[in-house]
């Protein structure tokens, strides 16, 4: 029998600091977000453009993300909230849809780099690596809360989860894929990839944030036939595999027509009545 036999189930769920009890998805989350705002911090101060406006978009971010990512959790999936009449906005349970977190924060985030009178397209593509870092981090906390993991399996590497959190069917069973950790392995992957192609070829924006739509969907293709949480589906798929393969479709087709499209529009005039734009650079090509 090999030394690591499996990955044990984790010691607590919820962190006590005195009389306050804070969850540890939610401190994860939070340490996912801080570490995105910092890696576009500095990816923005290297594009020459004042990084005084990255606290306020990670808070315009933050506060639409959340809504987009509950509300896609509420939509896609009403059947896994709980009786209790907050349950919709419980989130501190789990159940947020990253679609819909990165959908709806990335809306309201081009807005108001737009309204800053910055170019929206180059936020999206300095963004991306931190936001895919955020989710790579933000995995972490679907371990502390048992979730999202995959199959039965005897792997080494196979997930020990509590009886309390296994589905009826598999209450026999006690190890399992750790799709949270796939998909966090994946997504480290993808931030280095994401860095280097930004480093090593001259991608027009939001060629960059396209690229890690693509990347992230195409191994949630993967991660989709491995889960057996309860689902909604559609012709014998998770509703999210066919999610999956349309956005891998549609951010292929969104980076072409990127580095296709004429760069003189990479930026916009900000809206009226917003404040005085900033200096934007622009590039040469």
């Amino acid at each position: 029998m090999p030394i690591w036999a499996a990955i044990p189930p984790p010691p607590f769920r919820n962190l006590e600091l005195g009389p306050l009890e804070v969850r540890m998805y939610a401190i994860w989350i939070l340490l996912g977000i801080f570490a995105a705002a910092l890696l576009t911090y500095y990816r923005w101060r290297a594009k020459g453009h004042d990084t005084e406006i990255i606290f306020e978009l990670t808070l315009v971010v933050v506060v639409f993300g959340l809504i987009g990512g509950r509300l896609y959790h509420v939509i896609t999936s009403p059947d896994q909230l709980g009786d209790e009449w907050y349950a919709p906005i419980a989130i501190w349970e789990g159940g947020l849809g990253i679609w819909g977190a990165v959908a709806l924060g990335t809306l309201a985030g081009f807005v108001f780099v737009k309204w800053r009178g910055e170019s929206g397209f180059e936020m999206m593509d300095a963004a991306a690596p931190g936001i895919l870092l955020a989710q790579a981090i933000g995995r972490l906390g679907n371990y502390f809360n048992q979730e999202l993991y995959g199959s039965p399996t005897d792997l080494p590497w196979g997930l020990e989860v509590e009886a309390a959190f296994r589905p009826a069917e598999y209450l026999a069973t006690t190890t399992f894929h750790p799709t949270f950790l796939y998909e966090m392995l994946w997504n480290l992957a993808g931030v280095a990839l994401l860095l280097l192609i930004d480093r090593r070829f001259k991608i027009r924006p939001p060629g960059l944030f396209a690229l890690y739509v693509a990347y992230y969907s195409l191994g949630r293709i993967f991660w989709e036939q491995l889960r057996i949480d309860p689902a909604n589906e559609l012709l014998g798929q998770r509703v999210n595999f066919w999610v999956a393969i349309a956005l891998v479709i549609g951010a292929i087709a969104v980076f072409i027509w990127a580095q296709r499209r004429d760069p003189a529009s990479a930026d916009e005039p900000a809206p009226a009545g917003g404040p005085p734009p900033k200096r934007v650079k622009r590039v040469k090509t």
